[in-house]
């Protein structure tokens, strides 16, 4: 841990000595919610998002936050080792060929309706799923666009890594809509001192609309990963086309966009994680980085001061249209193609993506020695972007 800010009602304590005005704004609102449980942590790599920064927890007391979740309802990581240990650029473009072809980017989705038996079963009353059911069927196994990511890697422990970032597609924006405009509603019902402005309208627990949410949220999550699992065997079908014959590893997954039930400082709480990683001891994990440096396997220290969390990746230094503005195109391919990393940066419109967009990892990593340790680097080869 870096400091603690002791001003507000409740402390923050910060994993980084870098952060913007926004995000310290935002991360003193949580402190000051009346709900709020012990202390706010920020991640190394928090910046500012809507209503609570991206890269931080919040656990509360009783209630659920749509917004502290956000409006990519679990969206997160997977990634898998396979049994290739060496692989050349010609074999890369080919497999990124393929994955093109079997799996839709930024706004696309599938022509036709995938199998219903990879989706996940749904066992309560979600009013927003259903009606987003047909949609999401055709979504599922879809990338999505901005930050989100398929990179071919090579790992420190010899072996050829594949890595997914994405969430939940139409399908968790329209629950998080919808339930965030529920709370938003209730909280000016009974005159809340969580005021509109600060963008964290609440549910409290024992309220059906909670429980609404709270059920269709973890549908959300689940779909998210069943879209991730659906690209990852459809990355690994180009492989085995291209380069041979061979095997692969456990899938590990992570969401970071979520809210959940846990014990901590001997108390069940809500802990609401917005791009930020659970690291629960000895739990496996990853940190992406960007496309143009390291990514990590890392294992959890379970440190109680972070409510078991770590970052979720190198976290922006620079928003989308700023990248745009400021950042070199030139510049940021040759950085690239002197990598011999296959890249997504084309145009200017790239740019949100480039890595100087992005923190330094190096030292995201650094920062969070005390939340968890690096099990195997990973360098990038070839990336499909959103």
């Amino acid at each position: 841990m870096k400091k603690v800010i002791n001003t507000e009602k409740r402390p923050i304590k910060l994993w980084l000595d870098d952060i913007e005005e926004g995000a310290l704004a935002q991360a003193k609102n949580l402190a000051n919610l009346p709900f709020a449980f012990k202390h706010i942590p920020l991640m190394p790599d928090c910046h500012q998002g809507y209503g609570m920064p991206i890269g931080s927890v919040l656990a509360a007391e009783n209630v659920v936050v749509p917004n502290a979740v956000g409006v990519d309802i679990g969206c997160g990581m997977c990634a898998m080792p396979t049994t290739l240990k060496k692989i050349n650029t010609k074999q890369l473009n080919k497999i990124l060929k393929i994955a093109h072809k079997t799996i839709p980017t930024g706004f696309n989705w599938h022509k036709k309706a995938q199998e219903e038996s990879l989706m996940p079963e749904i066992t309560a009353e979600l009013p927003v799923v259903k009606k987003q059911y047909k949609n999401a069927i055709q979504q599922i196994g879809t990338l999505g666009g901005g930050n989100h990511f398929i990179e071919i890697q090579k790992g420190s422990d010899g072996y050829i890594w594949v890595m997914i970032h994405s969430g939940s597609r139409n399908l968790g924006l329209n629950v998080a809509t919808q339930y965030n405009n529920v709370a938003k509603k209730l909280n000016e019902r009974y005159f809340s001192s969580v005021t509109k402005a600060k963008n964290l309208a609440f549910l409290p627990v024992e309220t059906p609309e909670a429980q609404l949410y709270l059920d269709e949220m973890q549908f959300c999550v689940d779909f998210a990963f069943a879209n991730r699992k659906l690209m990852m065997e459809r990355m690994f079908d180009a492989i085995q086309q291209v380069a041979g014959d061979c095997s692969h590893g456990d899938i590990i997954n992570k969401s970071h966009n979520f809210a959940a039930w846990e014990k901590h400082f001997k108390k069940n709480v809500m802990v609401h994680r917005k791009g930020a990683t659970r690291a629960f001891e000895n739990e496996l994990g990853m940190i992406p980085g960007s496309q143009g440096t390291k990514s990590y396997i890392v294992r959890g220290l379970g440190n109680p001061n972070s409510f078991k969390s770590c970052s979720h990746g190198a976290g922006r230094k620079m928003g989308s249209k700023q990248a745009q503005r400021e950042l070199n195109l030139e510049q940021e391919i040759a950085k690239l193609n002197k990598q011999g990393i296959i890249h997504g940066i084309h145009h200017t419109k790239h740019l949100d993506e480039a890595p100087s967009a992005y923190k330094n990892i190096h030292k995201v990593m650094e920062n969070q020695k005390d939340l968890a340790q690096i099990e195997v680097e990973l360098s990038p080869l070839a990336v499909l972007k959103g």
